[in-house]
Order: C-alpha cells, then sequence, then structure tokens
C-alpha cells in the first residue's frame, strides 16, 4: 500500500485543524507509527460480510457523489489484500458515480456493522471494467442466480483504510439478523406448543377433567 491513511486524508488545512483543537500530536504520532501493507484477515472478513457500503466519488464540478452500493451479503469479494470489487447492476440509470470515476478515479467507501458499531474507511483508485472478454474476473464476482442484470464490473485498488470509533453508531438489525437472534426461542416455543398439545391428548383419553374450579 503506497500511503498510510493519514497520508491520505490529513490535508495541510486538516493538520491545521487538528493542531487549533488540539487532536495535531495524536494524529502525527499515528501518521509515524501506523502503515499496513495491506488488507488482513480482520479486514477481509468483515468486508465479506457485508450486504451494503456507501462509495463516495467526485465530479468535474468538484462536488462529491456518495451512492449506496448493496446486494447479497459477500457481493463485495476481496479479490487479494489490496483489490475488492464486485458487479454493477443495473439500477436508475443514472450513472452518475460511473461518469465521475472516468475523470477522477479516486473513491472513498464506508462500510458499517451496526450490531457490532463498527466502520471501516477506504481510499481507493477504481477501474471500470466490462463484461466482455473479462470473464474470468466475472467468475470471481459472480452471484450466481442474483435475478438483477449486470452491466459492468468494477475494482478497487486500495490506498489505504482505517477504522473507526464505535461512538455514535447506533444498533440497527436488518430482518434477517432478528430472525437469526429470535429462532432459537421461536422453536423452544413449538416445543412446548406441542407438549401442551400431546398433554392435553393424554388427559382427554385418560377422561380426567382438565377445568379449573370444579369438583
Amino acid at each position: 500500500m503506497a500511503k498510510n491513511f493519514g497520508a491520505i486524508a490529513y490535508s495541510d488545512a486538516v493538520k491545521e485543524m487538528q493542531e487549533k483543537l488540539g487532536s495535531r500530536s495524536t494524529y502525527a504520532r499515528m501518521e509515524r507509527d501506523t502503515y499496513v501493507d495491506g488488507l488482513t484477515d480482520n479486514e477481509v472478513d468483515f468486508i465479506g460480510q457485508r450486504d451494503s457500503f456507501y462509495m463516495a466519488s467526485i465530479g468535474e464540478n468538484g462536488f462529491p457523489y456518495i451512492q449506496h452500493r448493496g446486494g447479497p451479503k459477500g457481493f463485495l469479494k476481496v479479490l487479494d489484500s489490496k483489490r475488492i470489487g464486485f458487479i454493477d447492476f443495473k439500477g436508475n440509470m443514472q450513472y452518475i458515480t460511473v461518469g465521475n470515476i472516468a475523470t477522477n478515479n479516486n473513491v472513498a467507501l464506508i462500510m458499517v456493522d451496526y450490531p457490532a458499531r463498527a466502520r471501516l474507511k477506504i481510499y481507493a483508485k477504481a477501474e471500470i471494467i466490462e463484461l466482455k472478454n473479462n470473464h474470468e474476473l466475472y467468475d470471481l464476482l459472480d452471484l450466481g442466480d442474483y435475478k438483477f442484470r449486470p452491466e459492468r464490473m468494477m475494482v478497487l485498488n486500495i490506498e489505504a483504510y482505517d477504522w473507526n470509533c464505535p461512538q455514535h453508531i447506533i444498533p440497527r438489525y436488518s430482518a434477517e439478523e432478528i430472525e437469526q437472534a429470535f429462532a432459537p426461542q421461536r422453536k423452544r416455543m413449538a416445543q412446548l406448543e406441542e407438549e401442551v398439545k400431546v398433554l392435553k391428548t393424554r388427559i382427554k383419553e385418560a377422561g380426567i377433567d382438565a377445568g379449573y374450579g370444579g369438583k
């Protein structure tokens, strides 16, 4: 990896603001001492579990554009320690991100695990890769029976990344996560209902009055 996160994120204006507000010495030390050459197993596992992320690109007018990307869990693939990629499926056909990347391929990503209150930030150089004659890459990124039509592929060459603190990340859960959390309780309730049903049948067969308050 050519640069650490601070070397990209901390411009002169940012450093001046850090100095003014009292955090410059901390981040200067991080810039000096923190250097990771590529994704570790921790980032690889985190990325593989995501079903969405946000990506910012830069337009010719200088304005950033932030786009939500989503799909089945694991749709964003780790190709190696310095590259991630995904298939770009047909959407609303505005093509703002694709157009921005055509003139400036610098992008930034934020991925959030809301239940775990974890957030990964990535700086990358984006490549637009057409489907035609790139079958090997497509096979690596393919989602199988995903019903939407692919238009192109994107490969993101990672320049730097950093983990954010969990402060202000409010835990949120997907419908799938909620279903998984309650699955044991639902299973137990079904077992108890079946046991009650069996007991009622046995009581009826034995001719015992199961009512309450009578003699």
